[in-house]
């Protein structure tokens, strides 16, 4: 059923998706016998690829740590949806060194076979993104050091620039790093504070690790803690607003971040505070259902204004 090439090519990929797999159990998909699956493996020990081997009954291959397998162990799917991958790290800015993006794309196109590259080059051709790059910079060893230290559960020594203060180092615990709205964050325990806290990555100018470990909170979600944190910014207005519509249709309209809502018997009452309302003002325009401002005072006065100018331009 299979050449001997095949098989070979076969066991190494098998052995590559699976953590360890028994002689019979190879056996019984490459439909031949153990005794030859063992001098497969010798063939394979013997091309240098670092297969080891648990004796017993029980006993059972596995690839050895640090195994470089050949590049096209992967098939047309994969390779494609690496290639995406690569393309959407390199669109949207992710902290990853563009040398390391466009190195991976070359090794990739090298070892494909003629249709499949003209199927990913096509790929390459035809996408585009409507990106808006993040105003900041971010370092790629930042977010590296950051994921080793929440993956180890290690305190880290930080130095760190806020938007309006003078710097300071501090010592933080790492719990998670999020994404959002076009900047990264890295939301934890800081020390100084003795609370839970975001920090803009592209403000800490130093990162050190501490030998000191923590214990992160069970089934902390750093994503919710940045959309909570968000919506309950202080600013200069409280904003409460009556939304005449459905929650669900409040939450298609406005992310988690945008406040607080409330379901009442007059409608959805949506609070936050914020440093500037013309914002507010202006998406509040964009709502296809009723809404009452109950406060600030100053809210309305901005809506009367903007639809004053809207008669001027309609008579015009």
């Amino acid at each position: 059923m299979y050449s001997p090439t095949t098989r070979l090519l076969t066991i190494l990929e098998l052995l590559q998706s699976h953590r360890q797999l028994s002689g019979s159990q190879l056996a019984k998909r490459l439909e031949i016998s153990p005794r030859s699956i063992r001098r497969y493996i010798v063939m394979l020990q013997d091309m240098g690829i670092p297969i080891e081997a648990e004796r017993g009954p029980d006993g059972a291959y596995y690839l050895g740590r640090g195994v470089k397998l050949p590049p096209l162990m992967i098939n047309n799917q994969e390779a494609s949806a690496l290639v995406l991958g690569l393309l959407v790290l390199q669109a949207f800015h992710f902290p990853v060194e563009l040398v390391a993006i466009e190195g991976a794309l070359a090794k990739l196109e090298r070892v494909m076979p003629e249709a499949l590259l003209e199927q990913v080059r096509a790929l390459q051709a035809a996408l585009s993104f409507n990106v808006v790059a993040s105003p900041t910079a971010l370092q790629p060893s930042v977010v590296a050091r950051l994921s080793l230290a929440v993956h180890k559960c290690q305190s880290l020594s930080m130095r760190y620039m806020p938007l309006n203060g003078a710097e300071s180092t501090r010592l933080f615990d790492p719990y998670g790093i999020v994404y959002y709205q076009g900047f990264w964050y890295a939301v934890g325990f800081c020390h100084t504070r003795r609370d839970l806290r975001t920090f803009r990555l592209d403000r800490i100018s130093e990162l050190q690790a501490t030998e000191q470990i923590f214990d992160q909170p069970e089934g902390f979600d750093p994503i919710q803690y940045v959309h909570n944190a968000f919506a309950t910014m202080p600013g200069q207005y409280a904003i409460e607003i009556v939304l005449e519509a459905s929650m669900s249709h409040v939450q298609q309209m406005l992310p988690p971040a945008a406040g607080s809502f409330e379901a009442t018997s007059a409608g959805i009452i949506w609070r936050r505070e914020v440093a500037d309302l013309w914002p507010t003002a202006l998406l509040l325009l964009k709502f296809d259902f009723p809404i009452i401002i109950r406060q600030p005072a100053e809210l309305r006065a901005i809506m009367q204004q903007l639809a004053a100018k809207a008669l001027r331009l309609a008579e015009e």
